[in-house]
């Protein structure tokens, strides 16, 4: 796999970049990982992808905590419900046919974007307060859900976190987006409790991925620290557009 390496590897720092700033990394990632290594198993690459984007995460997460004050009492109890939920959607997929879910999330996704198009200070200012109970329940509700959907579907799940803490908790885009990379990664673990034990990790791949992604997750962070909400919001609306696109494309070729 020597030779598969040397264009995966750009394509996980790629990956960890955009991760690192607004999520969605997985939209080049993994159709990489599937166009380079074809008489691989879909699991055994997904398995591998997951592993390589919680390095990612946590350095990404590392970066942020460094430079912003992340609100942990609210996001480690939402990360734990999201983690709970994810295992749940995982094991949900035996029973519900995945392609259900699609015209759902395009609906979503033009909902989010509508919203946040004609919104044009959405997520510009950080207004949060202090958490309350309310909050914190809603946190939990948030995070199992969004588990959830990763576990069962996953496309948007970065971009979907980042839209619901600026709207529910009154986030800035790039505390939120910090804060999202926390709920993600415990989602990406849900998926590890499954893959490793399962021998559906291929190490020489995920390991050499991870450190490239680590190197991305590096770079992303500097860009979205330095470059601001503004960048950030920029960056969602491109990413949220281009995943409703696939979604369609998706959906429409499977009529």
């Amino acid at each position: 796999m020597t030779h598969e390496l040397l264009f995966l590897i750009p394509i996980a720092f790629a990956g960890g970049l955009i991760n690192a700033t607004v999520g969605g990394g997985g939209l080049i990632v993994v159709p990489g990982m599937f166009a380079l290594l074809p008489r691989i198993l879909p699991a055994m690459l997904l398995g591998s992808d997951k592993f390589s984007a919680v390095l990612g995460h946590a350095f990404a997460i590392r970066q942020y905590a460094r430079q912003l004050a992340v609100p942990w009492s609210l996001v480690l109890p939402t990360a734990l419900a999201a983690f709970i939920g994810a295992y749940a959607g995982a094991r949900a997929i035996a029973f519900l046919p995945v392609h259900w879910v699609r015209p759902g999330v395009i609906v979503l996704l033009v909902v989010m974007l509508a919203y946040t198009w004609f919104r044009p200070t959405f997520g510009t200012q950080d207004d949060s307060r202090p958490v309350t109970r309310k909050e914190l329940l809603s946190g939990l509700l948030i995070g199992m859900a969004i588990g959830f959907y990763d576990g069962f579907f996953g496309p948007g799940t970065g971009s979907f976190l980042i839209f619901l803490f600026v709207r529910m908790f009154h986030f800035d885009f790039l505390r939120a987006s910090a804060c999202a990379k926390v709920v993600n990664m415990a989602t990406n673990l849900a998926a590890l409790c499954f893959f490793i034990p399962a021998g559906m990790v291929i190490y020489e791949l995920a390991i050499p991925m991870g450190i490239a992604g680590m190197a991305g997750a590096w770079l992303g962070t500097h860009l979205a620290l330095r470059g601001g909400n503004a960048w950030i919001r920029r960056l969602f609306l491109i990413l949220a557009m281009s995943l409703l696109a696939k979604l369609v494309f998706d959906t429409l070729r499977t009529l």
